[in-house]
């Protein structure tokens, strides 16, 4: 018989990820693959991201609308809500085998804490990182504990998940699954990404991919120094829409607002997967607080200027460049970004989270892991022995 295997995807950022694990899935002939859809992938407002997945010859079995048109956290708490209330009566109609997920966003809360009162085993992507600014360190520790199967980017989140009590058989180094676009995928030419862009892409742009920080009561109180360091910049901006997050739809303002004081600058709503890596293949810069800036852009060994404090803990290459939210520091570092002996130190880097292979190693666990007792988890101390007789 076939396994069972429902997936879930919220927006943009993790469907990226989730490209190849959905398309090896999709493919093997002992899988039954149910894909679900929720909240900024089904929003206009964010670029009805829907579209592309069925573009890509995915087959939707669920649509959730749970996504409130609001921009604050209450906002956000309301849209878990809602998204608990959808995906029940979907899971409880699937009764999925397994239910994969993925990273970090708090959308994700819902559809573990469904599958748990509905004894579905969950299987976990990218757990065991940090990231100290915002809320998905908390909810990516909380997926932690609600999983059966985990895969993790890096070996010392492999050990992290570990240390938190979870045994050693059930955590799998995966490597980042986006990062299998770059192995497998075929990136748009330069001359290719110019047309579908329309723009001209010489000489090299500085890409922004900025998100709000959850964890901050003000969401949006470092982005004052982004745009003010910005302002003073020379060359090509382009900038990537944010996170659906409280906050969002002000950082939205604000690029609008900036983009039509600068000629030279340019705003995209959603970029599919591969145009957005070739964009970072071909750009001189990534400025922002986004985690493809930590776990992508080493691929092309990319200068990333991170600011603040939002990706704060994440492993890290040396093409990354922390600045403090302030002007001051984000030009500092983004000179040094531009000078010849950075990039010169930069050749023959390597990616810390992965090889390219993440997906063929997802897809051959979740096909082959027993399912009978994977439901009941055995904790373990650091030492490796079982806490309970």
């Amino acid at each position: 018989m076939k396994r069972t295997i429902a997936v879930v995807t919220s927006s943009r950022a993790d469907y990226s990820h989730l490209y190849w694990p959905l398309k090896d899935l999709a493919a093997h002939p002992g899988v039954d693959l149910k894909l679900i859809v929720l909240a900024a992938h089904l929003s206009p407002a964010f670029g009805n991201t829907v579209d592309e997945i069925e573009r890509d010859g995915f087959t939707i079995t669920s649509r959730i609308e749970c996504l409130l048109n609001s921009d604050t956290d209450t906002g956000m708490a309301k849209t878990l809500g809602l998204a608990v209330l959808g995906l029940t009566d979907a899971l409880s109609q699937m009764r999925p085998d397994l239910l994969l997920l993925i990273a970090d966003r708090y959308e994700m809360l819902a559809p573990a804490s469904v599958a748990l009162t509905l004894r579905i085993p969950v299987a976990h992507i990218e757990g065991g990182e940090v990231s100290e600014g915002a809320i998905d360190d908390a909810v990516r520790n909380a997926l932690t504990k609600m999983a059966h199967i985990h895969f993790t980017s890096t070996d010392g989140a492999r050990a992290r998940v570990i240390s938190m009590g979870e045994e050693p058989w059930r955590v799998h180094r995966a490597g980042a699954p986006s990062l299998d676009h770059i192995a497998r995928s075929r990136l748009p030419t330069r001359s290719e990404l110019q047309q579908a862009l329309k723009i001209d892409l010489k000489p090299s742009p500085t890409v922004v991919a900025y998100h709000p920080v959850t964890l901050l009561q003000n969401t949006t109180e470092e982005a004052d120094a982004l745009f003010a360091a910005l302002a003073q910049i020379d060359g090509q901006i382009i900038f990537c829409y944010p996170n659906a997050d409280a906050g969002s739809h002000s950082l939205m303002q604000r690029t609008h607002e900036f983009i039509r004081q600068h000629p030279d600058a340019h705003v995209f709503v959603n970029l599919g997967a591969v145009t957005y890596w070739s964009l970072l293949q071909n750009a001189g810069l990534l400025l922002g607080n986004s985690s493809s800036g930590i776990m992508e852009a080493a691929s092309f060994a990319l200068p990333v200027v991170n600011v603040g404090l939002r990706q704060f803990g994440r492993e890290r290459a040396p093409n990354i460049l922390d600045a403090e939210p302030n002007a001051v520091s984000i030009l500092e570092k983004i000179a040094t970004s531009r000078s010849t002996a950075f990039r010169d130190s930069l050749r023959g880097m390597t990616n810390p989270y992965g090889d390219g292979h993440a997906a063929e190693r997802i897809v051959q666990v979740l096909t082959s892991v027993p399912l009978e007792g994977l439901l009941r988890k055995r904790a373990f101390s650091e030492d490796g022995q079982s806490k309970r007789p």
